[in-house]
């Protein structure tokens, strides 16, 4: 049991090639999971789909299991933010045939699992030199597309006729689009308290991740790298010495552009 646990520690967090091409083989599972719950959401899933649904969910546990088992500190793990998700996601998946609401919207979260890697930023950071620029983007436009169709994919399943199909998602998205931008159109318009108090959620939260989406990407462009000394986090690309201490970093590069 020991060299399997080592066995992974080195798949999950070592910086060998065969532990990348692991880690980018998960991003990419992640990647299609998630394409196929925002294409399925929508869509009365046929005993086969149901099935495929199921194999994901034992897979997605497997995958968190895994990372459970040996995290140095697993009561941190459990309380990450994707890592809730994931249990969210793992639940809707395989306890789904027990309940007759639609928990399709549950697994959009799924999509949290993007980015909120430690390793996986420190492999991005690595290997791509457009990522260390605009790293502050990418993770501000992953989060909030997560929300726009978390929230959307919610509002079909609450709110939606359950033979609504693609045109009500369709519907759903829009009514979250235009509530998050305030721009209000008025075709569209929550009746009822509990529809009401969701276009409140979807405003304060959506507006808020809207902003720092903007914040990203207008503020100049930063590294994310520790001084060891001070402890600043963000540093010019091109930084030889901290702004803040003048220690010496060394902020992993690609070489000459």
């Amino acid at each position: 049991m020991d060299d399997l646990k080592q066995s992974l520690t080195a798949l999950y967090t070592g910086s060998s090639r065969r532990a990348q091409i692991f880690r980018y083989c998960l991003i990419a599972f992640d990647a299609v999971t998630i394409l196929f719950f925002l294409v399925s959401a929508p869509m009365r899933l046929s005993p086969g789909m149901e099935i495929f649904s199921a194999l994901i969910g034992v897979l997605i546990l497997a995958d968190f299991s895994a990372r459970l088992w040996i995290a140095p500190n697993r009561r941190h793990m459990l309380l990450q933010v994707y890592a809730i998700a994931d249990v969210i996601v793992i639940a809707s998946l395989l306890l789904a045939p027990f309940f007759h609401e639609d928990l399709a919207f549950l697994r959009v979260l799924r999509a949290l699992r993007l980015i909120q890697s430690y390793h996986l930023l420190h492999d991005l950071r690595r290997v791509s030199t457009f990522f260390r620029r605009n790293e502050d983007m990418v993770i501000a436009l992953i989060n909030l597309l997560v929300f726009v169709f978390f929230t959307a994919s919610l509002v079909f399943a609450l709110f939606s006729e359950r033979d609504a199909g693609f045109e009500g998602y369709v519907d759903a998205l829009y009514f979250t689009v235009t509530t998050l931008t305030t721009t209000g159109y008025g075709d569209i318009l929550p009746t009822t308290t509990g529809q009401k108090l969701l276009a409140v959620f979807i405003m304060v939260v959506g507006v808020a991740l809207f902003v720092r989406l903007a914040q990203a990407l207008i503020q100049p462009a930063k590294v994310s790298y520790k001084c060891p000394t001070c402890g600043l986090l963000k540093h010019d690309p091109d930084a030889v010495h901290c702004k803040h201490c003048g220690e010496t970093l060394k902020i992993e590069t690609t070489g000459m552009s």
